[in-house]
């Protein structure tokens, strides 16, 4: 068997593994009736997927079509706009067919990735590309970032949100979130990471309950040197580029331009790792927070209160 057949031959059973869990959504919006259109994954056999809270935030009424022609109607369980990653479950008897979630942290700038959605309404459609970048920063719904984001240039167009981005393994290392129009390749998915976070509080929580420090954050690579000087395992940590006035940050003295690597006994590679960590168990509890000034290994103790639920 030749390269290119083996390959074909592993992307298409990768598609008929999963492309049966991914659902073609429409959302009933406004008084007007207003119809969106988006898609979803179901990462669990009693009807429970992922979408994009853009997707279904407001909706009077959401329609689910699976692969296998039935049309469903679906509850939203929790819609964090943070994120923008929303949590519904299908309205049929179990089991249904359902992806696993993958370790985005796992993922390299280069690796092969496939997407699964129903652009312009086109349900079933796959493209695939490879990761451009990671740790992106988004403008986010209400002027709140969208950090940490999987930049890649598979192709992506409206419809396509709340669809898996899958991995070479078949996992989904992300769900699907903008694309800049109409610029080519710059397509962008939500870590498959975030997304376990936002699934597991909605479950326990009917909401996200998360914490903050008061500060913008990107994910950086840092000098082999500079990582080996301060003891880091990898050469990856979360920078700060801003710092809110009055925050627990600030309080802490925080700076533009500090790296975090630790935060409560826990390492820092990526910004999916420090949504995990700020969950409903840090707010109001100080913690150690392990940060990098100036290649210098510093500590300090920091208090996160309670982030104000989106509107």
């Amino acid at each position: 068997m030749n390269i290119l057949r083996s390959l074909s031959h592993e992307v298409a059973g990768i598609v008929d593994a999963v492309g049966p869990a991914v659902l073609h959504l429409r959302a009933l919006h406004g008084e007007r009736g207003d119809l969106g259109s988006g898609s979803g994954v179901l990462v669990a056999p009693d009807g429970l997927a992922l979408t994009n809270s853009h997707v279904v935030h407001g909706a009077s009424g959401i329609e689910a079509t699976l692969s296998d022609g039935r049309t469903l109607l679906a509850d939203v369980l929790g819609d964090d706009p943070v994120t923008d990653l929303a949590v519904i479950r299908v309205g049929v008897a179990p089991p249904l067919p359902h992806a696993r979630l993958g370790d985005s942290n796992a993922l390299r700038v280069g690796d092969w990735v496939a997407a699964v959605g129903s652009p312009y309404g086109l349900a079933s459609t796959v493209t695939a590309g490879i990761v451009s970048a990671l740790g992106r920063t988004l403008p986010g719904r209400g002027g709140r970032p969208l950090e940490g984001v999987i930049q890649t240039d598979a192709p992506l167009n409206p419809g396509n949100s709340g669809g898996p981005l899958l991995d070479a393994e078949g996992l989904v290392a992300g769900i699907a979130t903008a694309v800049f129009i109409p610029a080519q390749g710059l397509c962008f998915a939500i870590p498959s990471n975030t997304a376990s976070f936002v699934l597991g509080e909605v479950l326990t929580h009917g909401r996200v309950r998360r914490a903050q420090l008061g500060i913008g954050a990107e994910e950086v690579l840092l000098p082999a040197a500079v990582a080996r000087a301060a003891g880091l395992p990898e050469a990856r940590g979360v920078a700060v580029r801003s710092v809110a006035p009055g925050s627990a940050a600030a309080a802490a003295g925080l700076r533009p331009g500090d790296i975090l690597v630790g935060l409560g006994g826990e390492p820092l590679r990526t910004v999916a790792d420090l949504h995990r960590a700020l969950g409903g168990q840090a707010i109001g509890r100080e913690i150690e927070l392990l940060l990098l000034r100036r290649g210098s290994r510093e500590t300090r103790r920091i208090t996160p209160a309670e982030t104000r639920a989106a509107a």
